[in-house]
């Protein structure tokens, strides 16, 4: 039979690559290929790294995204919270052993912070405005020490607003013995040298002309980087206004006579007041139809001329929103405070008497208020409290001295408002796990030696694989024979 003879030449078939799609000598699968491994070398090189370093500082540590997570697990100090708990969610509350009350019973007295000091600021027995200033030391990482006798005021107040700036503590206002709001500021300015207090001295006595335009009482006293900010109150003891003065500090930071801000929306007395953001916000308090639920929002003058108000202001103007932005109930003369990008209310009181709730929000960055969430976990545990004095130590809040349904009392109260996030979560795309959060400069250290050595382990491996591609025969044949070894020894 004749053999059928071959053609000249013969077509040779190009390879195809990424399941056909590519031309596997073409400038495509290259291209695939070099964004690939360009990936691969920032991963190894870089991402890697620097996980090593913050497993070896943090509690915790994030590997890949972790989008919603279906698992989660808290530590334990988290208590009785939700795993994860909201973005600024408190720790239920614990109430302070017999030896941190106050030695008095105190309500509508006010709470400042100085260096270690911790100080209580006048207030009423239940009774009467009292003179007393009584001291701790602060302890540990968001606790304090039993209190002590400090420097008496001029003259007994109560109600009255009380702030700290420059080194220096300002009572402003309040009521006097007679029930009568007074216009006195009394200032204690501390040796930062040795620590010690001092004796209270009036504003005129220290060269400062604060006294206010006319008396008030329930008035918030909010310090700001350029002065202080007195907002509210009553003239008579029972009238809210709606006046809001401002004391600017001078070039040489000695601060001016009170000038007329934008006044309130709605007058208020008792209500909290606190910057947060670019806005200073007015939350709950009494107006002239009683205990008030109402949030206004004070804006700060812009740069345009034309929103200027007059030529004295600061505040350009407030306003109020209604809907999620006002409380959840009325409330006045509550403890409230702002942290963290929160604003928190505990307690109060409404038309039936003290209450427990605590609520707080989270305003976004143009000013807005989502919602006001409330926990039952995070409620006070005795019962209402209202009239208590507020300080957030640390991580911790602490409420001293307040009213129950039963009156006055000197104990006090403390929780922690940075709950911690879990230490383990499995989401879709990424996962939670715990980590060593070595503390301090060795940490740190630890913390870079563990991503170099990371990296350079990476970067080795890396130069093995690029080795391997460049010699695929040697590759091929060392295979081959660790293979054959493998069958040998099989035998």
């Amino acid at each position: 039979m004749a053999q059928q003879a071959l053609q000249s030449g013969r077509t040779q078939t190009r390879g195809r690559a990424f399941f056909g799609l590519l031309d596997a000598n073409g400038w495509g699968w290259a291209s695939l290929k070099a964004a690939f491994w360009f990936i691969v070398m920032i991963f190894v090189l870089g991402y890697i790294p620097d996980r090593a370093y913050y497993f070896t500082v943090n509690k915790t540590l994030d590997l890949g995204i972790l989008a919603w997570s279906p698992v989660n697990f808290c530590p334990p100090e988290n208590r009785t919270l939700p795993c994860p708990p909201p973005v600024g969610a408190v720790i239920p509350w614990d109430v302070a052993p017999t030896e941190l009350s106050l030695p008095a019973a105190r309500i509508d007295g006010a709470i400042a912070q100085i260096g270690t000091k911790i100080l209580y600021i006048g207030g009423s027995d239940g009774k009467t405005a009292t003179d007393t200033t009584f001291v701790a030391t602060t302890s540990g990482v968001g606790n304090f020490d039993k209190w002590a006798v400090g420097p008496k005021l001029p003259q007994p107040r109560a109600n009255a607003a009380v702030g700290f700036s420059v080194g220096k503590i300002f009572v402003v206002g309040g009521t006097r013995p007679n029930g009568k709001p007074s216009d006195t500021v009394y200032v204690l300015s501390p040796n930062s040298q040795t620590g010690e207090l001092g004796e209270w001295q009036t504003a005129e006595d220290v060269k400062l002309d604060l006294t206010l335009p006319e008396p008030r009482s329930g008035a918030s006293l909010v310090p700001a980087a350029d002065g202080l900010y007195l907002i509210g109150g009553t003239a008579d003891g029972k009238t809210p206004v709606k006046t809001v003065w401002k004391s600017t500090f001078d070039k040489t930071g000695a601060l001016q006579p009170w000038q007329p801000q934008a006044e309130l929306f709605q007058a208020a007395t008792d209500a909290t007041a606190a910057i947060q953001g670019d806005y200073l916000w007015v939350y709950g308090g009494t107006s002239a139809d009683g205990p008030t639920k109402t949030v206004q929002r004070g804006e700060f003058q812009a740069d345009n001329e034309d929103t200027r108000v007059d030529e004295s202001t600061n505040l350009a103007r407030f306003g109020v929103a209604g809907g999620p932005v006002d409380l959840p109930e009325p409330r006045t003369n509550a403890s409230g405070f702002a942290a963290s990008g929160a604003l928190y209310l505990v307690g109060g009181s409404d038309a039936s008497g003290p209450r427990s709730e605590l609520y707080w929000t989270v305003p976004d960055a143009n000013g807005n208020i989502p919602e006001w969430k409330h926990l039952t976990q995070s409620d006070l545990p005795a019962g209402g409290l209202s009239g208590a004095a507020s300080l957030v130590l640390g991580p911790n809040v602490i409420l001293v001295g307040g009213e129950t349904a039963s009156g006055p009392i000197a104990g006090a109260a403390r929780a922690n408002i940075a709950p911690q996030a879990p230490f383990f979560q499995v989401g879709l795309v990424g996962a939670t796990v715990p980590a060593l959060k070595i503390d301090g400069e060795i940490g740190q250290q630890l913390g870079y030696l563990n991503a170099n050595t990371v990296g350079i382990i990476n970067f080795v491996i890396l130069i093995i694989i690029g080795w391997a591609f460049a010699h695929k025969e040697q590759v091929r044949a060392m295979r081959e024979r660790l293979m054959a070894r493998r069958r040998r020894r099989a035998r």
